[in-house]
């Protein structure tokens, strides 16, 4: 069974960073595709990020590029978010993801979620 633990959140002020940690267990982290959602309070839960199983390619949602960059450590079982010039609207529960099938893009395991709270 997969099983996803984020790290990283935190309270933070507009225009800082934030970089978010999920590590994979459970089978081999370098046959999934991983990626970060995010749900923030009212609101539902949205896919932010993918990163394929050898680091491409990836995919952001339009309001995150040129600020969030994804990555992996395959050695370490890690997958990462860069945060950059964050914003209020950031704001919410990020949790880790994977595929529930190597290789259907069907994210099925989701970790507990780390909170990020960006203050304007």
């Amino acid at each position: 069974q997969v099983q996803l633990v984020e790290s990283g959140g935190g309270l933070v002020q507009a225009g800082d960073s934030l970089r978010l940690s999920c590590v994979f267990s459970g089978r081999t982290f370098s046959n999934y595709r991983v990626g970060w959602f995010r749900q923030a309070p009212g609101k539902e839960r949205e896919l932010v990020s993918t990163i394929s199983t050898g680091g491409s390619p990836t995919y952001y949602i339009d309001s995150v590029k040129g600020r969030f960059t994804i990555s992996r450590d395959n050695a370490r079982n890690t997958v990462y978010l860069q945060m950059n010039s964050l914003k209020a609207e950031d704001t919410a529960v990020y949790y880790c993801a994977a595929e529930g099938k190597v290789g259907t893009g069907k994210y099925e395991y989701f970790g507990q979620g780390t909170q990020v709270t960006v203050s304007s």
